[in-house]
């Protein structure tokens, strides 16, 4: 039965004494909360152009100096659930990041855990715990949890990435804030987690250190993700599905705890249907153009286009050229739906 009974069924007496107790009767909303079979997500089908965005975005550079923005960014919100709430999706937040020649984002540290996927430019670096992380376009930089960050640009022209943080979780377990640095700039050492784990298959042996870092590897760099996307397919022509998973290098598991990242490639005219699972997931084209159909919905993604996939939705990708591969960045609740124990596909 799904009749369960209106609120307005109950006496006013009654409800007004529940309310001064603050109770609330399930039964009227039950439904509302716990759905029959399929979760009804507020989390809309949602495709962002990046030429539409970066001209807003050079213009907030115009219009709004670095010492009083900090972080001079514009979110990609989703409509299903309210521009004011800046998220995605439940778990993730988007944001295209402005940092021009010459200009320094101070060091803080905040608990959301954070990834930049750039997007274009050259010059620009993150500093992360002392480590100086390069930024190039498609490679991908981590800031967790916790540890201090900074950006500055030794460039000519504008760099622009793509932030994705899990905000929302954090801000909904009222868990979130931030902690602003000395305003000093950080003291860079040497080494860097990159060049010590650039070859898959084999790790550093610690003789005499270990390495006790819980994020041993900061920066992916595009130039290794797209070189080992291309080797998989060229090594299985048969392969349908040719992605990779940003991984700690120590442990295998997720480079991050809450969200998942990926590469994923589409051989040239390829199509590929991706199941429907319970976690949501963004889409970023990295290199090429391709054509992105979320449920009965259809997107053309250009060079650096984004577009967001809700969770239980099947998701079909085409590329749109019949001599070039495309290239996607990718980013997912899949790690926390495992930890929660609610991952789950369905065909």
């Amino acid at each position: 039965m799904n009749d369960l009974g209106r609120i307005e069924d109950l006496p006013l007496e009654y409800r007004q004494r529940l309310t001064e107790q603050n109770l609330v009767p399930l039964w009227p909303s039950l439904r509302g909360v716990m759905p029959p079979h399929v979760p009804g997500p507020k989390t809309q089908p949602t495709h962002w152009s990046y030429q539409s965005i970066k001209p807003l975005l050079m213009q907030a550079g115009e219009l709004t100096p670095i010492e009083k923005a900090e972080r001079r960014v514009l979110v990609l919100a989703n409509p299903g659930h309210g521009l004011d709430k800046m998220q995605a999706s439940p778990a993730l937040y988007l944001g295209m990041q402005l940092l021009l020649p010459g200009e320094w984002a101070p060091s803080h540290r905040h608990t959301p855990n954070a990834v930049r996927m750039v997007v274009e430019g050259e010059g620009a670096w993150t500093t992360v715990e002392g480590e100086k992380c390069p930024m190039s376009r498609g490679d991908l930089i981590l800031t967790p949890s916790g540890l201090w960050h900074e950006h500055g640009h030794e460039g000519t022209e504008p760099v622009i990435w793509l932030d994705v943080l899990d905000l929302p979780l954090v801000y909904y377990m009222e868990a979130s804030y931030h902690v602003n640095g000395d305003g000093k700039r950080q003291q860079v050492h040497a080494g860097q987690g990159f060049r010590q784990y650039a070859r898959g298959g084999m790790r550093p042996t610690p003789v005499f250190q270990s390495n006790n870092k819980r994020y041993p590897m900061l920066r992916y760099p595009w130039a290794d993700a797209r070189a080992a996307l291309q080797s998989m397919a060229d090594n299985d022509p048969a392969l349908e599905c040719v992605q990779i998973t940003y991984v700690n290098p120590e442990t295998g598991e997720d480079a991050e705890n809450i969200l998942g990242f990926y590469a994923l490639m589409l051989r040239p005219g390829q199509s590929l249907k991706l199941p429907a699972r319970s976690p949501a997931c963004v889409f970023h084209q990295i290199e090429g153009r391709s054509e992105l159909q979320i449920g009965e919905q259809s997107f053309a993604l250009e060079l650096a286009d984004t577009c967001c996939a809700p969770g239980y939705t099947g998701v079909r990708l085409r590329n749109l050229s019949a001599s070039e591969p495309a290239f996607f960045f990718m980013a997912d609740e899949s790690p926390l739906h495992r930890k929660l124990g609610i991952y789950e596909v369905r065909d």
